[in-house]
Order: structure tokens, then sequence, then C-alpha cells
């Protein structure tokens, strides 16, 4: 359903996007409430990065418009977009792996007062007490499911309203999943929104409160995730516009 504008914070419509000359989202619209967490699925290569690359900052839109939290942050920098509250974890661990947990997270708030840098890096550490206990060795010294859990605590420090994890999963144990994306469920509750790309289905459609679903470049379906037969409702949207890919 839509969302009315007062419930809006993010604010997504007519979205064009790509690299260069290539396409890769067309006419893009969806928006996401306060405290609201929304997986965004679809095949390999439908453009779910790309989408959130634009919405970050990473990339400049070509058409269309973010707006978040009443301001247009339409093609503003990735640290603008930082400040405003919308934070994304790209895909991948990426962190410092020559330099301690601790000098991660002070990065990751490197323009905030030093006084509330450091209750910004506790409060963060609270949902992964595995790396708080670790947070003076290297970066490098931690497991890959760690090193997931320290960017995502990255994301955190700057207190988002909007955080966007990009494939929190990839690479990860079963158990390091359960414990990554548990901490949804932490964040919703203390109201921060989460934009989720994964591609374990059933797990993100668990965590989310709905789905928006891509197929080349463009949305399918938007739904509820407590509505009957959802899995197979994906399966004919994707494959109803011809997307012979197995749904990731």
């Amino acid at each position: 359903m839509p969302i009315s504008a007062p419930d809006t914070l993010l604010d997504v419509r007519a979205l064009d996007a790509g690299y260069g000359k290539i396409g890769v989202l067309h006419g893009v619209d969806f928006a996401i409430a306060p405290g609201e967490v929304v997986a965004l699925l679809g095949p390999n290569g439908a453009g779910k990065t790309t989408l959130l690359s634009a919405v970050s900052g990473l990339i400049r839109p070509s058409a269309g418009s973010v707006g978040f939290g009443g301001r247009d942050l339409t093609g503003r920098s990735p640290r603008e977009c930082a400040r405003a509250g919308l934070v994304h974890v790209i895909e991948g661990h990426r962190v410092f792996t020559q330099i301690s947990v601790q000098d991660n997270l002070e990065l990751a708030g490197y323009d905030l007062p030093g006084a509330a840098r450091g209750q910004r890096i506790d409060e963060a550490l609270t949902f992964f007490p595995e790396i708080a206990a670790k947070r003076h060795e290297r970066g490098g010294a931690l497991s890959g499911g760690q090193q997931q859990m320290l960017a995502v605590a990255q994301g955190l420090v700057r207190q988002p309203k909007l955080l966007m994890l990009d494939e929190p999963s990839a690479g990860l144990s079963p158990v390091l999943v359960d414990r990554v994306l548990n901490v949804i469920g932490q964040l919703r509750t203390r109201g921060i929104a989460v934009l989720l790309v994964e591609q374990l289905i059933e797990k993100a459609l668990a965590a989310a409160d709905r789905v928006v679903a891509l197929a080349q470049g463009r949305i399918v379906l938007q739904a509820d995730t407590s509505e009957d037969n959802l899995p197979h409702r994906l399966e004919e949207a994707y494959f109803g516009r011809g997307v012979a890919a197995p749904l990731v």
C-alpha cells in the first residue's frame, strides 16, 4: 500500500540510474516509513545494489528523486546522506584490517565530537558482544562473520534513521547469519528503519515488514510479508517478466 507523506522517511520516485550509458534502474518508485523493515529482493542483476548506491549517493541518478525525512537528497554525496541519517553498509565486510576494531569505529564517527563518538561506539557494540570483547584487536584478526558485525556496527555509529544493508549474510555460517539478522529486530524496536538486500529469501521475509521486488531494474511487486502465498507471488512476478534466473 502507498505510504502517506507524513509517515514517509524514504521516498524514491521515478528513479533511473546506471553506469555510463548502461541503464540499470528504470522508473523505480517505493517508500519506507520510520522504523519499518523492508526486504529488497530480486534475481542476480536485477539492480538491487545499484538502487542502494543511487539512494546513498555512491552513484548519481540520471532521473527521478530521492527524498529523505522531508529533504531532497537526490545526487547528494554519501557523506551528506550519512549526516542526514541515511547509512549504507555495502556488501563484502569492508573494514580496515590493519587497525583495531576500536579504530575502525572511530573512523566511522570521525566527524563527531570525541565524547559523542565514544558514546555511540559503546552503544553500537552493545549489539555485538563478540566484537566488543575484541575491540583492541586488529580488524584482520576477526572472522568473516565478526568482520560483518563490525561493518554493521560502523553504520550504527552514525545513529541512522535508515540503515541499508547489502547482503549481510554473504559468506557467513547459518549461526552467524541469524546473529547478524537478529540485530534488525533490535533496530526496529528502537525506531530505526532498515532496507535489507538479502539472498536468503526466507530469512529476509521473516525479518521484514514488507517486501519490494526488483526484476530487470523495475519494481515488479510490493507487498506485506504477512500476505498469503508470498513466495509464489514473488516467483510469478520475476518469471512473469521473463526473468529466467534463480530467486536470490
